[in-house]
């Protein structure tokens, strides 16, 4: 990594700015305020990379704002060590992403530098980063149905190839252990997982426990954990579309998993903040609600001879509110939303899915009328008892007042059976829809003996 080289050994390269008819100017640090840096006499655009001379050696920052003569700067470590008056010089080139097949298997922090003690990483040196969004014209439609492994999922919430869906949860409700059944259950070809702004201990034990041999054979991993600095961990979720987006420029399919763009968005408020951008909705600056679809919209089917980008975005409902700004917003820009019940974690329900206030908007286009129909009329049955289950709780229900009610009845425990699946348990699509046929020809075996 560049951080490694020594500040004289860089101002030889830092004359020449990106733009062939500009020239970088070094500067001088004035001011530290909070995890950002102020420098005067720096000439760079926003997003640009600098070495900033530390007591401990060189650090990288990045330029994330500026006002009149004074340029803001975000590093991407910690800032033990800076001294009055640091020399700052702009770099000409930015750090690349080591792209190609060997990243399978890896763990790597928010700028790709490896994390897993195996060595370097090679890079292929001949891929180029589009940061372009795809022409919607251009991009294939969604008709192909996306094998998770998991029976709630696959039954109730198709997915299908190049869908991007929120996983809205509180925290302790089993969104990592979900995102863990996925990756060992999906039929992609590559699985890219984001673990952003998480516990530390959390990234050992996803890449141990929840990921089985196999799918630590396919997956990338990218961790910029809490303790990183905003700019890492903002950084760490768009190295994660970015390695998505290489694979599926190979012709690959990719399931994308971020956890989560809640941290991703707050990494950005911290930065928005820190360089003077007012609060607009509960403390979020304007950018935030401006940044997450443009990652968001990153993800998808590609156009023709590209494979696909199937994004599973988690979503953190802070206090269980489902109304959070973060949430809200998610929710509009994305093709659906999981909703991770607390009340069903905590009677052991898992995974704790719930199917009245979850939707996938491309399920019609994936699935067949009957397995629509099915899902539909399962839906009503379990509606329909939670409806009512206070009255049957206390008593106060009588049966054979409505044949309907009798019905959800009988059939809520083969319901919630069928919704409940064992963490290192694999249910292929075929098999979940074989068995939610069970389900409902046992329902209509019920209607057609209270008839009679």
């Amino acid at each position: 990594m560049v951080n490694t080289f020594r500040l004289n050994e860089r101002l030889k390269n830092c004359q020449e700015f990106v733009h062939p008819h500009k020239v970088s100017v070094a500067g001088r640090l004035v001011r530290v305020v909070g995890l950002t840096l102020e420098a005067v006499g720096v000439k760079a655009a926003v997003g640009s990379q600098c070495l900033v001379e530390t007591a401990q050696g060189d650090l990288i920052a990045e330029i994330v704002g500026f006002s009149k003569d004074i340029t803001y700067l975000m590093p991407e470590q910690s800032l033990q060590g800076v001294l009055p008056g640091a020399r700052v010089v702009p770099l000409a080139t930015k750090a690349r992403l080591p792209f190609s097949m060997d990243l399978l298997g890896r763990v790597v922090d928010g700028v790709g530098k490896p994390l897993d003690g195996k060595g370097p990483i090679k890079n292929s040196g001949h891929y180029q980063i589009n940061n372009k969004p795809i022409n919607p014209l251009s991009r294939r439609a969604i008709t192909k149905p996306l094998d998770v492994g998991v029976r709630a999922i696959n039954s109730f919430l198709t997915v299908g190839v190049g869908q991007r869906m929120g996983l809205f949860a509180g925290s302790g409700v089993g969104k990592s252990v979900l995102l863990g059944m996925m990756t060992r259950g999906t039929t992609a070809d590559v699985i890219v997982v984001g673990l952003i702004g998480e516990r530390g201990r959390e990234v050992k034990e996803f890449i141990e426990e929840i990921l089985d041999e196999e799918g630590r054979a396919r997956s990338v991993v990218v961790a910029a954990p809490a303790d990183n600095s905003p700019l890492m961990r903002l950084k760490g979720c768009e190295t994660a579309v970015q390695i998505a987006e290489y694979f599926r420029d190979q012709g690959l399919n990719v399931l994308l998993l971020v956890d989560s763009l809640t941290r991703y968005a707050q990494a950005q408020r911290e930065i928005a903040l820190a360089v003077g951008e007012p609060p607009a909705t509960k403390g979020y600056p304007p950018s935030v609600f401006s940044k997450l679809p443009q990652l968001v919209e990153r993800a998808g089917n590609g156009g023709e001879g590209q494979g696909s980008i199937t994004a599973f975005f988690t979503v953190l409902t802070e206090g269980d509110d489902l109304q959070d700004p973060i949430a809200d917003a998610s929710r509009a820009i994305l093709d659906g939303h999981i909703v991770l019940s607390r009340a069903l974690a905590d009677a052991g329900h898992y995974p704790a899915v719930d199917i009245e206030g979850s939707i996938s908007r491309v399920m019609p286009m994936v699935t067949s009328e009957e397995h629509q129909q099915l899902a539909r009329q399962l839906k009503q049955v379990y509606s329909l008892y939670q409806q009512n289950k206070d009255l049957i709780a206390i008593g106060a229900y009588s049966r054979g007042n409505d044949p309907r009610i009798d019905q959800s009845i009988d059939l809520m425990p083969v319901i919630k059976f069928f919704l409940q699946q064992k963490m290192l348990e694999v249910i292929p699509y075929d098999q979940s829809l074989t068995q939610l046929q069970e389900i409902f020809s046992a329902a209509q075996a019920h209607a057609q003996t209270a008839q009679g």
